[in-house]
């Protein structure tokens, strides 16, 4: 950006003039910024900056004022990234904009996923940026998945195209130059025929069309880098090829320019190289392709077409043709278009392809559906209430991909190397050469040539750039597959590495529906009324308390009167007016604050609570009228998963609203080795700390609006998929199942990619630390070996293919919990425990 150069910013929230005058005066405060222009009615803020680093203050001032500058964010597919070193140019080159807050480069799926400032920097500027860096980029469009997958198995039959021309071209060269090396009475067959020198002339033509022909792209690639002075992997075999092939051609044409003692060639080695290189990308591209196969799969799961009601008649139209509140006709084996609500009609429907649940789940009237799952036997009807990008597997392919183009704090250390390896090994190539012609035994120009070339070609950071992403993206796939959604990649990295689990309880280790048990009622009280009084508070309350205590109203044919003034104490209790009589309803800290004497109920309250029951007090007009215990039943794999975490190591805790007492019930009853009880909603942030100050990292898992803040300040938050919404955008992982079995599994995907990506960076760094210094020769001074540029070639190829191949075994990891092991820890019944 050069200086007073105009920037225009969209600026969030303003509403009126008077925000519009804030806006300007701050900014035309700052040092360094004139010409500042606000505009409601275009949400902007022009303005003119003397220095590119003023455009920070700028953004930070208008967020303090709380009219944040808009971000946005883009995808690119990147084109021509072959290491790590191109990952590390491309991030540099976008970062480098003016208004570019965040850039993720992944070599695995040859993305770059941007985070900018509106107004400051465009798309087409990024595309052009990354383009003029010599990585061609195109804005990827929402089939961009399916694109990249037909894009790689294009790019690997044009890659085997070549690979196979090359090695037609290069067969001959290598069998009659190092056939006469392998066999003597071969040697002197081509001498006594066609002759030395013809034979050079022969393997100089069928190089020539290699390099020429099938191998250009490393040299239109590899050459411009090398000059911009930002070399690549094509730079190094470029190079190395090229060393090879003009010796072997001064060696053929201009025999008298080198010593008779060096006069050789080594077309053979250009040629193979060429040949390798290709075959070795041709591998790579099929595995990438089959590294995004778990978003090919959720993306195949949305249907194309749909039946909708209209006019009475099911009318089949595209899936982009649906609306909210549309009615659709879903028959048996049909998939279901999108979400909605089951309007008539019942089914069992699976839901293993979301949630990674085997056992089909029964629909009837007012059960949600969800788009991508499939139909059993029956017919139904349902209400769209969710289409297009706002559906359920749409929201989980933009999850999985989010968490595939992340960029976990692990590679930040390879990124650092990475990005100065190239020239590095550009220049340990040259020393090899200086010190072989220095020291070197004769031919030692030959041997010079030799190692050098060695070194290029062996020190190709491919395996480097791949170790990390390949991993991820396999892992948080499988992840995605077995119903485990990995919102923030840093997550997987952390939930790797953790120590405790702490656990909300209801919804989270009990089912969360609660049931009536008990209503003891105070001297002058009915209990018809009492319920009726109750009930009608409860009406206007969304605990799952008071879901049970209004089925048990309606089960009992009670009455139900209009409440009014509803409140809710958050942690206490609720409050409101019926029938012209106020009515609380709450925990005993409730009863203590208003001043309510709880007399003998007090004793039934702690006597129904030991009995693993939650019980309320219930107040009419300022004194006491009765206790309401309601039991929830513990999930059927909450015990067989706590003992699943035990088994990994881990401790595991909970943190609940409910009394000691109640929660000690549960504990006893799952397992569960530490319990925090009588915590407020606020308080689980400080129960977490608590529990952190204990030692190492901690996961919370919850569902519900209040579990919200501890799910952000526990170094994991796992959200149950079954839960609210805030509480999943909350959330580091969100679990599409009900229940505890997903912890487990999150857990061992988590460690298995972890200790995946571990193999790959060991394999790649340890592969170029060991076999840098014998492609330079360290072994011919003992023993006479000095490697060929040919076995280079092989094995830096054999490098990345081994990388891709151990990331896409994460493709068989199974779920750690599934049905089976649930159905062995099944065969006790579980007992009722307290709702919180």
């Amino acid at each position: 950006m050069t200086a007073n150069r105009p920037i225009t910013l969209a600026v969030e929230g303003m509403s009126c003039a008077s925000c519009v005058g804030r806006v300007d005066r701050a900014l035309a405060a700052l040092d360094g910024v004139s010409e500042v222009n606000v505009n409601l009615a275009a949400e902007t803020a022009q303005l003119s900056l003397d220095a590119p680093d003023r455009l920070e203050q700028v953004v930070a001032t208008l967020d303090g004022l709380g009219y944040p500058a808009r971000r946005a964010s883009v995808t690119l597919n990147v084109a021509s990234m072959s290491c790590a070193s191109c990952v590390g140019r491309v991030d540099r080159t976008l970062a480098a904009l003016p208004g570019v807050l965040e850039v993720n480069v992944n070599l695995a799926s040859e993305t770059a996923m941007v985070t900018y400032l509106e107004g400051a920097v465009t798309p087409d500027a990024l595309i052009a940026a990354a383009t003029g860096a010599g990585y061609p980029a195109t804005l990827a469009n929402e089939t961009g998945t399916e694109d990249r997958a037909t894009r790689k198995q294009s790019e690997a039959r044009d890659t085997a195209r070549k690979a196979i021309l090359a090695a037609a071209l290069a067969l001959p060269v290598f069998v009659l130059e190092m056939g006469g090396h392998m066999v003597p009475a071969f040697h002197h067959l081509i001498a006594a025929t066609i002759g030395q020198n013809t034979s050079w002339i022969v393997q100089f033509v069928l190089t020539s069309l290699v390099l020429a022909g099938p191998g250009r792209g490393f040299y239109a690639k590899g050459i411009p880098a090398l000059l911009r002075g930002a070399p690549d992997m094509n730079s190094l075999v470029a190079v190395g090829t090229a060393a090879a092939y003009l010796y072997s051609v001064t060696a053929t044409f201009l025999p008298g320019v080198l010593p008779e003692a060096v006069r050789a060639v080594y077309f053979e080695a250009a040629a193979v190289i060429v040949v390798l290189i290709l075959l070795g990308r041709t591998l790579e591209a099929r595995a990438k392709g089959r590294t995004g196969a778990a978003i090919q799969n959720l993306l195949g799961l949305q249907a194309r077409t749909a039946r909708v009601i209209r006019d009475g008649e099911a009318v089949e139209v595209e899936i982009a043709a649906i609306r909210p509140g549309d009615i659709l006709l879903v028959r048996p084996g049909e998939r279901i278009a999108t979400d909605g609500e089951v309007t008539e009609g019942g089914a069992h429907v699976d839901e293993s392809m979301i949630t990674g649940e085997p056992l089909p789940v029964t629909k009837q009237p007012g059960d949600p559906v969800t788009g991508g799952t499939v139909n059993g036997t029956g017919s139904f009807r349902f209400r769209a209430t969710r289409v297009g990008a706002d559906t359920t597997l749409a929201q989980i392919i933009r999850m999985v991909e989010q968490a595939q183009g992340a960029k976990l704090p692990i590679q930040g250390l390879v990124d650092r190397i990475t990005l100065w390896f190239v020239p590095a090994v550009m220049s340990a190539a040259l020393l090899t050469v200086l010190i072989w012609l220095i020291f070197g035994p004769d031919p030692a120009l030959t041997l010079a040539l030799v190692a050098g070339v060695s070194v290029l070609i062996i020190a190709c950071p491919c395996a480097m750039g791949l170790a990390t992403p390949t991993s991820i993206m396999v892992g948080t796939g499988r992840a995605a597959e077995m119903g485990v959604l990995f919102r923030k990649g840093d997550a997987l990295q952390q939930l790797s590495s953790v120590d405790v689990v702490a656990l909300d309880k209801t919804g989270t280790v009990t089912e969360g529906r609660p049931e009536l048990t008990d209503l003891v009622l105070a001297e002058g009280f009915r209990r018809a009324d009492l319920l009726g009084l109750v009930a009608a508070v409860e009406a206007r309350s969304e605990h799952p308390i008071a879901a049970a205590i209004l089925r048990a109203t309606r089960a009992e044919g009670g009455g139900m009167p209009d409440a009014e003034d509803f409140t809710s104490i958050t942690g206490y209790g609720v409050r409101a007016t019926v029938a012209g009589r106020e009515v609380l309803v709450g925990a005993d800290r409730l009863m203590a604050r208003e001043g309510i004497e709880t007399g003998p109920l007090a004793k039934v309250e702690a006597d129904l609570a030991a009995r693993g029951k939650s019980a309320l007090f219930a107040a009419v007009d300022g004194k006491i009228a009765g206790v309401i215990a309601v039991s929830d039943p513990v999930k059927p794999s909450s015990a067989a998963a706590i003992a699943a975490l035990h088994e990994m190591g881990l401790k595991v805790a909970m943190i609940t609203g409910d009394k000691q007492a109640t929660a000690e019930a549960i504990a006893q009853e799952t397992g569960i080795d530490t319990v925090i009880a009588g915590v407020l909603p606020e308080g689980k942030v400080a129960a977490l700390d608590r529990l952190r100050g204990e030692g190492g990292g901690l996961v919370f898992v919850g569902d519900g609006i209040n579990d919200a803040p501890a799910l952000v300040h526990a170094d994991v938050g796992i959200a149950i998929g079954t839960g609210t919404d805030v509480a999943i955008e909350s959330a580091d992982v969100v679990l599409m199942s009900g229940d505890l079995r997903g912890v487990v599994n999150a857990l061992e995907i988590s460690r298995a990619t972890l200790r995946n990506i571990r193999q790959n960076l060991f394999w790649a760094f340890g592969y170029n630390t060991a076999l840098i210094p014998v492609a330079a020769g360290i072994l011919y001074p003992a023993f006479g070996v000095l490697l060929s540029p040919v076995l280079a070639a092989g094995a830096m190829a054999l490098s990345s293919v081994f990388v891709l191949s151990n990331a896409l075994r994460l493709r068989r990891v199974r779920p750690a919990m599934d049905e089976a092991s649930l159905n062995s820890a099944a065969a006790v019944a579980p007992r009722t425990v307290p709702a919180e």
